[in-house]
């Protein structure tokens, strides 16, 4: 049966629900930014093609360097009055905020369906994490601001594109509930009109959001190196974030650095094999682009044939398609795996990769085909990726020492603990690796030596935000550790010392 796209959710008709629930942010045919408490039209838009089936958007409206210079200098205004806001009063602004937010709920799932490619469940699960989890700071924030403070200048936000909600502005509302002003740029590759709409109801609510859009290179000055900032918030890839460490090198100011590692599984004297599966099928949500994606698999040779049975299996249950292509005008949005990636730019890349791991030696274990995907007849598909394996990737291939951020997977083989140890850990540093096993004792011995900052046995690890410290290891994270009260430690001053990887003696936490 043909499938049509849902009736109600075309992008015109989002983006004038999104237009009439925050008209001093947008116009006809571009957003604002953020500056300053004001929303102003400025900067450079231009047009922006969606991965879901190549519709034209207006892109992010970029400002000038001096543009943001400017954005600095007054959040820092907006910072010097907020710190003198009682907590009491900052915690019930944050609190209409996400009432604010959870009213148009509906608005910015879309929108995120439609910029950066997430199935309606993912979609709802990225905007719910968020309002939930500064639900949790609302109640603890009293008794983890004893013998703390905030920064002595505004907090600068830099997230990649793929949790605009659960990472972005759920960080950005701690980081003002614990007494800073923030700024944030959008991310260029995607989810600046449902940031837009966000901040135009944080702003609303009266707290002190800067939201600017721009090319980083030509940002960073004033917001990574700006004297007036108080921390720097980066998510993003290891050669940006090389690049923002140098340059606070010197500054030695406040900073967090989340970037990527190649987080692998491992696979030894293991028997459940139904288990792995569930673990495995979850794991291809949203094409695995996300920091605590498991792209790599590390397997013992007499286990390959039951991995692979297993692994087989989930490829073929796998859901994925355009998020709003349904059979019938009243079906409900359908609940897929994953949509398309990011860009069709980064689809390409991936065929690119997959195609040089096989011509230089790897063997192309699953070649998935677009064909088993959901699509509306005669739609753009240049923005999906079917799942791909390769087995034994060359050492020289692009993806052997980093992750894809896609659907693509590898598989090495192994017969001894050190080439287990070694696979795993390829990448100089992980945010999380997990080992699946029947052996509890062998878990317990190699887990010291497995450069991951989580690490989960017969389980898979994630970011989470309230239980335990979140952070990584290697050349995958800098600064200050963060989650539940680190988080609030990280963006706050006091005499306790901070978790994290600084230098000259700063506590380096148990690994988790």
């Amino acid at each position: 049966m043909a499938l049509i796209h849902k009736p109600g959710t075309s992008w015109d008709e989002v983006y004038r629900r999104a237009r009439a629930a925050a008209p001093e942010a947008f116009e006809a045919d571009r957003a604002a930014n953020l500056i300053g408490g004001k929303w102003v039209f400025v900067g450079e838009t231009k047009p922006h093609p969606l991965a879901v089936d190549g519709t034209l958007i207006p892109g992010p409206p970029r400002i000038s360097r001096e543009i943001a210079v400017s954005a600095v200098e007054q959040s820092a205004k907006q910072h010097k009055e907020w710190v003198k806001v009682p907590l009491d009063e900052r915690q019930r602004r944050v609190k209409k905020s996400l009432d604010y937010l959870r009213e148009h709920r509906e608005a910015i799932v879309h929108l995120l369906m439609w910029e950066i490619g997430k199935p309606w469940r993912l979609a709802c699960a990225d905007f719910d994490r968020c309002v939930e989890g500064v639900d949790w700071y609302l109640c603890e924030i009293e008794r983890q601001m004893q013998g703390r403070g905030p920064l002595p200048g505004p907090v600068s936000n830099i997230a990649s594109w793929n949790y605009p909600l659960s990472v972005l502005v759920h960080a950005e509302l701690t980081q003002m509930l614990a007494g800073n002003a923030v700024i944030a740029k959008t991310p260029s590759q995607g989810g600046f009109h449902a940031l837009t709409l966000s901040h135009a109801l944080m702003a609303r609510a009266g707290l002190p959001v800067t939201l600017v859009s721009g090319i980083g290179s030509n940002l960073s000055d004033a917001l990574i190196s700006s004297p007036q900032l108080g921390a720097l918030a980066f998510v993003g890839g290891r050669s940006n974030g090389r690049k923002a460490a140098s340059t606070l090198a010197d500054l030695r100011r406040r900073h967090i650095l989340e970037q990527e590692g190649l987080n692998a599984w491992g696979i030894w004297n293991f028997s459940q094999w139904d288990l792995l599966a569930g673990h495995m099928k979850k794991g291809f949500e949203y094409a695995k682009q996300r920091c605590t994606a498991y792209p790599r698999y590390v397997v013992q040779r007499r286990l390959l044939p039951d991995f692979l049975a297993t692994y087989n299996k989930v490829i073929q249950s796998l859901r994925f398609g355009n998020p709003f292509a349904v059979e019938n005008a009243s079906d409900p949005l359908p609940d897929f795996d994953f949509g398309p990636v990011i860009s069709q730019s980064k689809a390409t890349e991936l065929q690119k990769r997959y195609d040089e791991s096989i011509n230089t030696g790897g063997i192309p274990l699953v070649h998935g085909d677009l064909g088993a995907g959901r699509f509306i007849s005669g739609q753009d598909t240049s923005g999906y990726v079917a799942p791909a394996c390769v087995l034994n990737p060359p050492t020289g291939w692009a993806f052997h020492h980093s992750e894809p951020f896609g659907p693509i997977d590898s598989i090495v083989i192994v017969d001894t603990e050190s080439e287990l140890l070694s696979a795993m850990n390829v990448s100089n540093g992980s945010l999380v690796a997990s080992i699946a096993t029947d052996d509890l004792e062998f878990a317990e011995r190699i887990r010291p030596d497995v450069q991951a900052f989580k690490f989960g046995v017969n389980v898979p690890r994630s970011r989470g935000d309230r239980a335990e410290v979140f952070g990584g290891r290697g050349a995958s994270w800098r600064g200050a550790f963060v989650g539940g009260d680190h988080l609030i430690s990280a963006f706050t001053d006091g005499d306790q010392p901070l978790f994290g990887n600084f230098p000259n003696g700063s506590l380096y936490p148990a690994k988790t």
